[in-house]
C-alpha cells in the first residue's frame, strides 16, 4: 500500500492545515486573526495527541513534491524532445531511423558508463529497431574533454562507432588511450586533432550542457526514454524493461 494512502485523517489534517495557513496569508481575503489562531490550535493540539503525525506529515509532502517533479521534468523531456532524439549534430548508434530511442548522456572517464557500454550494444545488437543518440557530456574534467573531443571528431572519417567501442575499452580516457583507441578504429590521428576543434564539435558540448542543465541531470550515465530519465548504471533487463515499455506507451499516442 503507499505510504500516503495509509496515513490517518489526523496527518492529512496537518499537512493541509500546514499548506493552507501560510498560502491563506497572501490572499485578497486572508484569514482573519481569530481564525488563524483557530487553525494554529489546531496543529498544536494534533501535534500533541499525536506526534508521530508530523512523520506522516513529512512524509506525505515529500511524496507530493517528488510527484510534482517527475511530472515538470517529463513535461520538460517532451518540450526538448527534438533537440534530444533528432539532433542532427549527435551521434547515433544502432539503428538512424530507429523508432526505439534511447537517449544517453556520458563521460568516458565514468566508470558506471563503461560498464553501460557492453549492455548498450548487446541491446543493439538484439533490436534492429533501437536508436541511441549519444550525448557526450565530458564532466569530469580535462581527459574526459579531450576524449569527447575526439569522440566527436572520429564523425568526420565516418568511425564514431568504432572509436567509441575501442575507448570505451581502455581502462581510462587520456591522451595516450585516445591515440590507441584512433589507432584501432583506424584513423587519421593528424586529422583527428585537427577536427576536435571544429565548430559542430564545439556546438554538440554546448547543447549537452544546455539540455543537462534542463532537465536537472546531476551525473552520468543517465538515460532519456520515453518520457523518463534514468540515472545511473542499469542492468539490461531494467534497460530493456524501460525500452519496451516506452515503445508501448508510443504505440497508444
Amino acid at each position: 500500500m503507499n505510504v500516503r494512502q495509509s496515513l490517518r485523517p489526523s496527518a492529512l489534517l496537518l499537512a493541509f492545515a500546514l499548506h493552507v495557513l501560510p498560502a491563506a496569508a497572501q490572499q485578497s481575503s486572508p484569514l482573519t486573526e481569530v481564525e488563524q489562531d483557530a487553525v494554529r490550535a489546531l496543529i498544536l493540539e494534533t501535534i500533541r495527541d499525536n506526534p508521530a503525525v508530523i512523520v506522516e506529515a513529512i512524509i506525505a509532502y515529500q511524496e507530493q513534491a517528488q510527484a510534482d517533479a517527475e511530472s515538470r521534468r517529463r513535461e520538460t523531456i517532451a518540450a526538448l524532445a527534438n533537440d534530444l532524439r533528432a539532433d542532427p549534430n549527435a551521434p547515433v548508434l544502432g539503428n538512424p531511423d530507429g523508432q526505439s530511442i534511447v537517449v544517453e548522456f556520458f563521460d568516458y572517464n565514468c566508470p558506471y558508463c563503461r560498464r553501460s557500454a557492453p549492455i548498450v550494444m548487446s541491446l543493439i545488437e538484439e533490436n534492429p529497431d533501437l536508436r541511441v543518440v549519444m550525448r557526450e557530456w565530458p564532466v569530469l574534467g580535462a581527459d574526459s574533454e579531450e576524449a569527447a573531443r575526439a569522440s566527436l571528431a572520429a564523425r568526420a572519417q565516418g568511425s564514431y562507432a568504432a572509436f567509441h567501442e575501442a575507448l570505451m575499452a581502455q581502462p581510462r580516457a587520456n591522451v595516450a588511450t585516445i591515440r590507441r583507441a584512433a589507432e584501432q578504429a583506424g584513423l587519421n590521428y593528424d586529422r583527428l586533432q585537427a577536427d576536435m576543434g571544429a565548430a559542430e564539435v564545439d556546438a554538440h558540448l554546448a547543447q549537452s550542457r544546455t539540455l543537462a542543465q534542463q532537465l536537472g541531470i546531476t551525473g552520468t550515465p543517465s538515460f532519456v526514454i520515453g518520457e523518463t530519465l534514468v540515472p545511473g548504471l542499469m542492468t539490461k533487463e531494467d534497460l530493456a524493461d524501460l525500452i519496451a515499455e516506452a515503445g508501448g506507451q508510443e504505440g497508444e499516442r
